[in-house]
This record gives structure tokens, sequence and C-alpha cells, in this order.
């Protein structure tokens, strides 16, 4: 018997071609077939389950994600699959595993810092995983301040050896993914010192494990630094612990792709700019935009298909009670987070055209749009994972009570989200430096150094400074240049008024910790407006058929309108806009909201998610909601008995009046 889909009819309302819409989202056909293919792939195979990981104790769970690390390792092997097709298998079995930092830290560790004799030496046994690798940069005591590392790496020029010691407890390597258990090697990263001078950290590979049995070498102690946030979650990563007690290493294990030590012990800068590593930064951060997209389609996926399953009050002569996405509350809470997935989706492709740029620049000795692509990186780092995260957890609450359920999958993607908030930068750090550079943006006005890239618009400043928005009515708010007019002036405003403060400090730096608050929204700004700007350019160019188009630019209009909802007091207190125009942009957002409704389903349906990736009962694709609740309440190991353990020692004693009371 075919199975019953509670969503076709939702389906049928679409106003576009939803497998058109599944290229858009992909990037191009090539990729969409490649993880359609992969998806499909994992979620049949039987190794790959994971309806039972928030049920599995530490242990069990860190051996169930060895076990599917080394499955996945066989097939990718099996099947020869490319490097673009072994990384979607990473992604769809949709579990933290320290292959993630052997592929995405570790191996471009070596690729960008390290010479080309390094290279050859270290990524042949890297790609064949015959050595495991993680990224030991962060200790107990620093994290953001990178500058502030302990860990030191003295050259012994007797032996032509680094050695690598921890002189003081906070000077431990604390948190590096894949170091608890599973690495033999890292790069680990520390104060390089020659002959009694300090020239600041630098990149070294250590081997920490014993290649036959695994167990540390002389001079090491790692661990794992225990239980994380929420359960299954990022808990099966073994998050470690790392001290060195005087290791000793050999000279040519210290990344010398930008600068080296020489046996006789003398530092020196090669040829290599050192702004090179800047380019594995922007590639990486741009990674972490794309995973935004990614955890915060997922959570919309699920919370947009159960709204639309839902039905509560409004029930008219004993007819079906109202759908819940038909309540404009929840349209207005749920509907611009379906725009932010696409938005950011988009600005993670553009920032994917950004590290080729910036490489093919860095090659040619041009760091002329460096600055600007760094603070760029830093700040959509920022933007787009504190709003996923915080999405994440609407969308929990959209879904009311069953979202709590661990079954509706939306906590322990929370759980295993959250961190990007702090990794790789925590987040208000990060707009902080956006805002540095904004202010020495502005302070460069009027010379002869222009801005550039995303700060192409502070040359407009002094329009900018003075120009009134022109909307009158709300369908006005349509107009791409409107928008983009208002969110520049917002933006240039915010920032010039930082600058015009910071100019009242004697003391710079003094100036820049009081201002921070207003420093951070400035920053926030402009990255907001990189969003929409970028989400506009990409309708202006290769969107196949009509109704793939409309919808996009009405998610488009979504997302730029609820941005200024939400921040109306910036946009109104700067005046770039009247609190009359702020009352039509609104207006125009309520009816958007009416545009999307009958496209919401197949809007979601365009990311193409398996019930396995996405791994919730709310969110299955058929709509077949509460069976399956009650299907799964079964399966919880409290119900394999029907007399709970522990009756007869606690509850009966209790019922029966027989508690054993001691006399005072």
């Amino acid at each position: 018997m075919e199975a019953l889909d509670y969503h076709a009819e939702e389906r049928s309302k679409a106003e576009f071609d939803v497998e058109e819409m599944k290229i858009v989202w992909a990037g191009s056909r090539h990729a969409y077939e490649i993880s359609d293919r992969i998806a499909r792939l994992v979620a049949s195979d039987p190794v790959f389950r994971k309806d039972n990981r928030t049920m599995l104790s530490r242990k069990d769970l860190f051996k169930d994600t060895l076990k599917k690390a080394a499955h996945a390792w066989k097939r990718i092997i099996e099947l020869r699959l490319s490097e673009e097709e072994a990384s979607r298998m990473r992604f769809f079995v949709d579990q933290p595993a320290f292959t993630d930092l052997h592929w995405g830290m570790f191996i471009p560790a070596i690729k960008g810092q390290g010479t080309e004799e390094q290279q050859q030496k270290w990524l042949p046994v890297a790609y064949k995983m015959q050595i495991i690798g993680c990224y030991a940069q962060t200790e107990l005591g620093h994290g953001s301040n990178v500058q502030g590392l302990e860990t030191t790496a003295t050259f012994d020029p007797q032996t032509d050896e680094f050695v690598i010691h921890s002189p003081t407890l906070t000077s431990s390597k604390w948190w590096p993914g894949g170091l608890g258990k599973a690495s033999t090697h890292a790069v680990v990263y520390a104060r390089l010192i020659t002959d009694g001078q300090d020239h600041g950290v630098h990149g070294f590979i250590v081997q920490l494990r014993s290649l036959d049995d695994h167990l540390p070498l002389p001079g090491i102690t790692v661990g794992d630094i225990g239980m994380k946030f929420g359960s299954g979650a990022y808990n099966s990563m073994d998050n470690g612990v790392l001290r060195f007690d005087h290791v000793r290493i050999p000279r040519d294990q210290m990344l010398m792709r930008v600068s080296q030590v020489t046996r006789e012990g003398k530092y020196m800068h090669s040829d290599v700019p050192r702004q090179l590593v800047y380019g594995t930064m922007v590639y990486v951060r741009q990674q972490i935009v794309l995973d935004a997209s990614c955890a915060l389609s997922r959570a919309v996926c699920i919370a947009t298909r159960y709204s639309a399953v839902r039905r509560q009050f409004g029930s008219q002569n004993g007819g079906p009670e109202t759908q819940v996405i038909n309540y404009k509350t929840q349209q207005s809470r749920l509907f611009p987070l379906l725009a932010s997935a696409y938005a950011f989706r988009f600005v993670g492709e553009w920032l994917n055209w950004l590290y080729t740029d910036v490489t093919q620049r860095l090659q040619a000795n041009d760091f002329s749009t460096l600055s600007e692509a760094h603070a760029c990186t830093a700040g959509l780092k920022s933007l787009t994972t504190t709003a996923t995260a915080d999405a994440i957890e609407e969308c929990r609450k959209l879904c009311g009570g069953h979202g709590y359920l661990s079954s509706s999958g939306l906590p322990e993607l929370f759980a295993v989200y959250v961190p990007a908030c702090t990794y790789e930068g925590d987040n208000i750090v990060l707009l902080l430096q956006v805002a540095r550079f904004l202010m020495k943006t502005v302070a460069q006005l009027g010379s002869e150094k222009k801005p550039v890239g995303t700060t192409a618009y502070m040359g407009r400043a002094e329009y900018l400074m003075q120009c009134h928005c022109d909307v009158q009515r709300a369908e006005d708010w349509l107009k791409p240049s409107v928008i983009v007019e208002a969110f520049e002036a917002r933006a240039a405003r915010m920032s010039v008024a930082c600058a015009k403060s910071l100019s009242k400090f004697s003391n710079p730096e003094e100036g820049f910790a009081e201002l921070s608050a207003d420093l951070v929204e400035a920053a926030v700004a402009h990255c907001q407006l990189i969003v929409v700007s970028k989400f506009i350019e990409k309708l202006q160019r290769d969107i196949p058929g009509k109704g793939v188009k409309r919808q996009m630019e009405i998610l488009c209009n979504v997302y730029a309108l609820s941005i200024l909802h939400k921040h109306l007091g910036d946009f109104v207190s700067t005046g770039c806009i009247t609190p009359k125009q702020g009352a039509l942009a609104n207006e125009q957002l309520r009816l958007l909201y009416t545009q999307v409704r009958p496209n919401a389903i197949a809007l979601v349906d365009a990311f193409n998610y398996t019930d396995h990736y996405l791994s919730s009962v709310l969110g299955r694709y058929d709509g077949n909601v509460y069976a399956k609740l009650y299907e799964e309440a079964w399966k919880d190991p409290l119900n394999d008995t029907v007399v709970p353990d522990g009756y007869h020692e606690y509850i009966r004693p209790i019922l029966k009046q027989q508690l054993r009371t001691a006399r005072l």
C-alpha cells in the first residue's frame, strides 16, 4: 500500500518548479546530482542509523562515531569517491567526528603553511589517513587572543630540534576536536624561541601517539575534556586536553612556508608573503557560512512542515481547525528565517568566489583587497552563525511542546550547532575586528586610498549622509535600488557616527573600548548590507525559470524588510527613513508573507534533505507526524519494562506508607 503524503495538497499549491529550485540551492546541476546521490547512499546504509544517538552513553556514542567514520572511509575507497563526493558523504553522515578536523583543519594548515617539501612528506600519508591529524591552537587560558598562547617551542642548536613544552596549567591545549582519543598527529601552535628571543606564535607538526599501539608518546599527556552541552550532539567529538613535557621534534617539523629557522638557529622570513595564511582563513570562514545555511535550512524545514500539519483553534461548525502556518504570528516568525536560509546560502556562494579571487591575487603579490576580504569573512561568519543559532531555537519554539522532544531533531541540532558562535573566532571579537576596519576606512575617506569591495559604498559617504529615502507607498519597498540605498545609508551613517565619537577621545584604544557596543552594531549593519546586496546580485544573474526567480525575489524582499523591521530604530534614528516609511515597509512585509505561504512547503522541499539527514519526526517528508511520534515514544529504554526499575525500592514504600524514617 502506498504511503500517504499529508503534504500533497500543500505541494500542489507551489507556483514554481521545485526541481529547478533544488539546482539553484545546490549551486549547480552537478552539485545537486552529487548531493542527491550521496544523501540517498548514506540514508540507505544501516551503519549510518542515528535515531538512537541521543540515548547512547558517552562511551557508546564515541564508539558509534568511530564505527561510522571507519565505514564511511571504507565506502569512500570502495566506491572510489572524489574529494567532493567524500566531503558530501561526511556531511550527510551528520555526526561530528575526528575526521572533520583532519580534513577541515589539519590538511589545510599543512597546505597553507607548509613548504613544498613538507607538503610532499606529510600530505600523502594524511590523504590516505595513515596518520590522523588535528589542529591544536586553543589553550585553557587563551582562545581568541592567539598572540597570548603560552606553549613554547624552543630551538636547541645542539641537536637541531625544537623542544615543545607546556610551562603552565593554562598553557594546556584545550578543545581541539579529534585530539582527545583519535589523533596521532597535531599541528601545534606555540611561541617560537631561538637564542632566548620570542618570535611569536608558529605552527609545528607534532606526533602525539604511537602508530603501533596508539599510546601517547613520552612527555605527552592527552585525554578528553568531558561531556558537553546536550544529548548526542557534539559529544560524539573527542575534544581534547594536551600537555607537553619537553617533547623534542626535528627542526623540519616547524611549518616553514612563511618563516624558517636555519640549522644554526637563525630566524628568517621566506620570500613567501605572510599574508598567504589569510587565504586559509577566508576558506574556512566561507565554509562556516555555508554550514550556517545548511543548519538553518534544516531547522526551517522541520518547523515549516510541522506548522503545515499542526492545527489549533479556529474550527468552524465542527470543521477542521486552522493550520498553524496560516496564523500571521507564525508566518512573521518563520518566513524571515526561511528567507535567511536562502540569503546565507547565496552569500556563502559569493564567499567561495571571493576565496578564489583572493588566492589568485595573493599568488600575484596583490594584497589590495586582503584587509577588506578578511574583515568581510570575519563579519559574515559572526552574523550568520549568531542568526542561525538563534533561529534554530526559534524554530524549536515554533513547533510548540513537541519541538522540545528529542525526536523533533531540534534540541540536538541546536546543541550541535551553537559552538559555531565561538570556534574560528568568537562572534563579538570578530565584529570588533570588522569595526576596526570600518573605522580605518572612514578615516581614509577623502584620501587617495579608495574603499574597495564590500566597502565601496563608503566612497559615496557624502551622498549617503544626506540622501532621503523616496518611498511613498508600500510597494516602493520592492525596488532593489531603494532597499540597497537604505541599507547603505544606515551602515555609512552608523560608521561615521562611531568615527566622530572616537575622535573625541585623546586615547583611541580607550575610545574603542568605551564605544565597543556601538561599534559592534555598526559592524552588524555593514554585514547585513553585504547579505542583502549579494542576494540582489544573485537575482540579477543566472536564475532559471520565471517561477523560481519570482520566489527568490519574494524571499529577498522578505529578508531585507524583516531586517529593516527588526532594526527599525537604526534606520529611523540615523535619518535614513521616516517612521511612516518604516510602517509602509512593515505593511509590505505582511503582503509578502501572504505570497510566501502557498509556496512554503515547496521552498523547504527544495533543500532536498532526506528524512535520514533531517532526523526529525516533525519534519518528515510525508507529514505523518502523530503516528510516528506515538511509535517513537515506545522506543525509549524507559519503556522496556512496564513497571520501572526502582519501583519496589522507592515508589511502593511511599504508596504503602512504609518509608523507614530515622528517629531524631
